[in-house]
């Protein structure tokens, strides 16, 4: 079982990195590679109540990777991090199947107002759910949820839920293309489109243009029909009252 996981673990580096020449570049070579098998190791041990051994051995793979991942969270099968270095997973983080993150991505946790003791067992982390993709120097805060085949955009804020397949990018991220399952299960690196991703805010001052070059048209309309336009300047109009 152990050999089966870890030859699917490589045919998906191979699969989205065309750079990976060979299993064993990927096995010596990929610091997303090994820390996904730190965080294997940890997670077991997290499992079998050993935490501060967990801890200890996670700590480890984050000096090797420069690769966070707590022992606590959840990832799931064929898990691909690319260029992985400044990669942050927190607790209670929970990561589906075929997911794809970059590098600088953080998986972070907002923590309720409460005491700090009563943390223990609460949701703080993402969900990331089946074949999304997390471009490089997201975050990705809260415990909401990424859907299934959604991707985020680089350098995206994400605090509230995204759709499954849809793209969002921003700050805060908001969703800039819509539903499209058959592109969903396309891969798509860093998140972003081939063909471009629109910008919502330079989007907003487009619209908010539009509608002020409309509303200066109709003004113009409404003076020439009163006559408005044709009043006579100040200067003619106290000569004639003189």
């Amino acid at each position: 079982m152990i050999f089966k996981r870890f030859r699917e673990d490589i045919d998906s580096f191979k699969a989205r990195d065309p750079a990976a020449r060979s299993a064993l570049e990927i096995v010596l070579c990929y610091p997303g590679f090994h820390a996904l098998w730190f965080h294997r190791l940890s997670h077991w041990l997290w499992k079998h109540k050993l935490r501060l051994l967990a801890r200890f051995i996670s700590h480890i793979g984050r000096f090797l990777t420069a690769i966070e991942i707590h022992p606590g969270a959840q990832i799931g099968r064929r898990f691909v991090i690319d260029h992985g270095s400044g990669v942050v997973i927190g607790e209670t983080s929970v990561i589906g199947d075929d997911v794809t993150l970059y590098h600088a991505v953080t998986l972070g946790g907002i923590a309720p107002a409460v005491d700090s003791g009563s943390q223990v067992g609460v949701k703080r982390h993402p969900t990331i759910m089946n074949g999304a993709i997390i471009g490089s120097g997201a975050a990705v805060l809260g415990p909401i949820t990424i859907g299934e085949g959604a991707r985020v955009g680089a350098n995206s804020v994400v605090t509230k839920d995204v759709p499954p397949s849809v793209t969002a990018v921003g700050i805060p991220a908001q969703v800039v293309m819509p539903r499209d399952k058959r592109k969903a299960r396309e891969f798509q690196p860093y998140g972003t489109p081939a063909d471009g991703c629109p910008d919502p805010v330079l989007q907003t001052i487009e619209s908010l243009r539009h509608q002020v070059a409309a509303l200066a048209e109709r003004l113009e309309e409404l003076e020439s029909k009163t006559g408005a336009g044709a009043q006579p300047a100040p200067e003619k109009r106290d000569r004639q009252a003189v």
